[in-house]
């Protein structure tokens, strides 16, 4: 992956979500960490155009993501925080099979391609599934499948274990490892970032660490008081 902030801020009114930042990524799993309010969803929605910068600009594997909006959401998949949002569709297979549909794919090639998603992530058993029926983990699973599908470089996911039980959050963190998407990683579970290869520590808005994870974990640990 290629990402490169150019004096990139956010405002909305007032508030600063986000200092000018200048930065440039071309790691395969990075973290980013922080504290509430920090400024860390805010960096990762502006990757995939979620946000636009009130200032600077952002480009993603060459695209900018406000004049090529379109292209960057097709380079760059998002895994909300609350994943049963994006599940659109009441059956397991038919919201995998969704954003194939809308890009007016071949039939067969929507089934080829659901069912090869289902196989990878481990979940053919979910199929017929109503979402609604998932545990917390099942879910994140689907919806990682469901924006996988549609074939992006860029997985950017915000707190994929938040809220769920040991054995949940050890089977999705194993399968966030295996991607081979390059990833982004929001997080407040500090064992996921360690696996990162470069994890970043916003504060009050601003890029306050940028290295290797247990330099920058140590750091949050500073900035929480803990």
């Amino acid at each position: 992956m290629e990402i490169r902030f150019t004096d990139c801020s956010v405002s909305f009114g007032e508030r600063v979500a986000l200092h000018p930042l200048s930065l440039a990524l071309d790691e395969r799993r990075v973290g980013v960490i922080g504290l509430n309010g920090s400024g860390k969803t805010t960096f990762a929605r502006l990757i995939n155009g979620l946000v636009k910068p009130t200032t600077g600009r952002v480009k993603v594997n060459g695209l900018d993501t406000v004049e090529d909006d379109r292209a960057v959401l097709t380079e760059a998949g998002f895994i909300f925080q609350n994943p049963q949002h994006q599940l659109i569709m009441p059956i397991v297979i038919d919201d995998i099979a969704f954003g194939l549909k809308n890009r007016g794919l071949p039939a067969h090639e929507i089934s080829s391609r659901t069912e090869a998603v289902l196989a990878r992530f481990g979940v053919s058993h979910l199929a017929r599934r109503r979402v609604h029926e998932l545990s917390g983990g099942e879910t994140q699973l689907v919806a990682m499948a469901s924006v996988i599908v549609t074939g992006p470089k860029i997985l950017i996911l915000d707190e994929p274990t938040n809220q769920l039980d040991l054995r949940n959050r050890r089977m999705v963190a194993e399968t966030i490892d295996t991607l081979d998407e390059d990833t982004i990683v929001i997080t407040h579970d500090l064992a996921l970032a360690e696996s990162a290869e470069r994890v970043l520590l916003f504060h009050e808005g601003r890029l306050l660490a940028d290295g290797a994870p247990d330099e920058t974990i140590r750091r949050y640990h500073e900035v929480a008081g803990c």
